[in-house]
């Protein structure tokens, strides 16, 4: 890839240099651009299966819209804001909350609209090049513009006026259509090999359930007689298993303080269901409590080395292995399982929990996203398939061997898209800056 000939300094410190016939233009002076400004008492429950469409933030998909996501509203709401009615090749911008985001109209299903928080950039007399205008403003130098002028302390956001102020670059028209072209090209190739590289990790993740699940419902050996377990989704197990539930071969199941803890900034750990989401405890986020609440806590619900937590609010199915010394209490969503000695081994329960065993007693039809909540009496009444000590160490070392391989795999995956991610942003910001000159590439 090769630079342009000849540059000249942009004035710009975000970018340094231009391309020397390159120069900057305001938006809003070669921009048509419009914003919802209310919508009258529209209520959700106007939101219809048919009609003109309704675009929403939500429905920014890397720079693509999915239109069968996309809400309708009736006509009458439609015609009432003719000035936001959408065009093919308009360009969508968030302004508010996530800002930024964009979104390329390169086909129209049928009638639509804007729903607040949007705004709808299209050129007057064709000043500029729409698709050239998305990618600039995907470019390191409008997130730049953002940075300077965005407003708020906790909610952000960006006005229209100061969008209309932004200078962009802009080289001759058929340059900006070699530019989109180009980027086109390049930005499919790499969204393609992301889309691969993602759907590896899918696929990576069913086979990571799939060798727990066959481990801990069939065990090891492949010869090994069989019996019917009388559950229909379980189906056979290993004729010398037992199938019991968990309160049988545990000392105690029980949750953390149902109380609002007294934080400090000195005392007794406090751990909730985000500080055993990482492998390692992480002391410098975790929460603090009195010495003397942590005494009063204990006397219900103490953990101990080789205890097993599990999340049951939330975010539920998480487990821990208590392998740490220090003392700490927990927190209500947290519930602490004491097993009764040479019954089941804590890392065995581990790998039921993320086997189909877990996910059918406890999601059963429900989507996981819509269950925030598990409670003792349920956790208390979930079916086991108990091997012997001896075998459940063998499952969870040839689980611990396979799982650490795929994980490996995926988290290398999930790397490659960051890089490739990190290179699609360059590559935008590097050939709209014009460090890149492409007028020749072929496409």
């Amino acid at each position: 890839m090769k630079p342009y000939p000849q540059y000249k300094d942009s004035g710009i410190e975000a970018i340094d240099i231009i391309p020397n016939r390159w120069n900057f233009l305001k938006l809003n002076r070669v921009c048509y651009m419009k914003g919802r400004i209310g919508w009258q008492g529209l209520k959700q429950s106007e939101f219809a299966d048919e009609g003109p469409y309704l675009i929403t933030g939500m429905n920014f998909k890397n720079g693509r819209i999915n239109w069968d996501e996309v809400y309708h509203i009736p006509e009458k709401r439609y015609e009432e804001a003719p000035e936001i009615h959408l065009q093919k090749d308009d360009v969508l911008l968030t302004k508010d909350g996530t800002i930024g985001k964009l979104l390329y109209v390169d086909y129209l299903p049928g009638k639509a609209s804007l729903n607040s928080h949007l705004l709808v950039l299209r050129p007057l007399n064709n000043e500029f090049v729409p698709k050239y205008l998305y990618y600039q403003l995907d470019s390191i130098l409008f997130k730049h513009h953002i940075e300077l002028t965005k407003t708020g302390t906790t909610f952000f956001g960006i006005t229209q006026e100061s969008v209309g102020k932004y200078s962009f670059l802009n080289p001759s028209l058929p340059e900006q259509n070699q530019i989109a072209k180009y980027l086109d090209h390049k930005t499919a190739q790499i969204d393609s090999l992301i889309e691969k590289k993602k759907r590896l990790i899918e696929l990576l993740k069913e086979e990571r359930t799939a060798v727990i699940n066959q481990a801990v419902t069939k065990g090891l050996d492949p010869d090994a007689p069989m019996k019917d377990s009388g559950i229909e989704w379980l189906g056979e197990i290993p004729a010398h298993w037992i199938l019991t539930k968990l309160k049988h071969i545990t000392n105690q199941i029980i949750d953390g303080t149902h109380l609002t803890p007294t934080y400090v900034e000195k005392g007794v750990p406090f751990l909730r269901v985000t500080d055993i989401q990482s492998p390692k405890i992480d002391m410098d986020k975790i929460k603090y409590i009195p010495e003397t609440e942590h005494e009063i806590l204990i006397k219900r619900c103490k953990p101990e080395k080789g205890d097993l937590l599990l999340s049951k609010n939330g975010t539920i199915g998480i487990t821990k292995v208590i392998d740490w010394d220090f003392e700490f209490s927990i927190f209500v969503s947290l519930c602490l399982i004491k097993f009764v000695s040479n019954k089941l081994i804590p890392e065995y329960f581990m790998f039921i929990f993320e086997s189909g065993v877990a996910d059918e007693q406890i999601f059963k039809s429900s989507k996981k996203t819509s269950v925030t909540n598990l409670h003792l009496d349920k956790i208390r009444e979930f079916l086991l398939i108990i091997p012997t000590v001896s075998e459940q160490k063998q499952i969870v070392k040839f689980l611990e061997k396979e799982t650490s391989r795929i994980d490996s795999i995926i988290s290398k995956s999930e790397k490659q898209i960051e890089l490739l991610q990190e290179y699609r942003t360059a590559l935008i910001s590097e050939v709209v800056t014009g460090k890149i000159d492409v007028r020749e590439e072929r496409i």
